[in-house]
């Protein structure tokens, strides 16, 4: 696996065999970054990456310019490789890996993001409250956005903080920003 873009680019990480993550591919992260490259300022964003997997969603942030991404995965062995390459890549100041389960770590941060990223499993049936409880919880900041990964099977455009879908293949990410944002702040 690599980064496909940035100050990091070509850099090259790579898990265990026994890694059970599912990593987004190149074509799909590509194209994900080259919409938000026309939509979002990376160097001003604080990014929230959850069910992080290998860790690629945050090193593409960081290596685009972001200063503050936490990267939020409950299975160990993950966490700790993502942990590693942080340090690998000398980004600690930039990055953080954090072992916890992401329901949990929403209900309980106090923080806001300006973007928060879900690449959960596509067989979890939770992931579809993702949508609600980020947005029930404020934890946009205003004109923030989240962006939820999926399969093909997951539909979103009756939610209303639904923004957009772009589809790559097998892969899907849902654009959502938080209608009420403004009024909670």
């Amino acid at each position: 696996m690599r980064v496909v873009s940035g100050e990091l680019r070509g850099r090259r990480f790579n898990p265990p065999d026994n890694f059970s993550a599912r990593p987004t591919t190149d074509f799909a992260k590509e194209n994900l970054f080259n919409v938000l490259t026309n939509i979002v300022d990376f160097e001003e964003l604080k990014v929230l990456d959850i069910f992080s997997g290998t860790g690629s969603i945050t090193y593409e942030f960081v290596s685009r310019g972001c200063k503050n991404v936490t990267s939020v995965e409950m299975n160990f062995k993950h966490q700790r490789f993502i942990a590693d390459t942080i340090k690998a890549f000398g980004i600690q100041k930039e990055a953080r890996s954090i072992k916890a389960d992401a329901f949990k770590f929403l209900q309980a941060t106090m923080d806001t993001y300006d973007l928060i990223f879900a690449d959960p499993p596509f067989d979890l049936e939770e992931a579809s409250k993702l949508p609600d409880i980020i947005m029930e919880r404020h934890l946009l900041k205003p004109g923030g956005m989240f962006i939820l990964e999926h399969s093909g099977a997951g539909k979103y455009n009756g939610h209303p903080d639904f923004k957009q879908t772009r589809s790559y293949g097998k892969v899907n990410f849902t654009f959502f920003e938080d209608n009420n944002a403004t009024e909670a702040d």
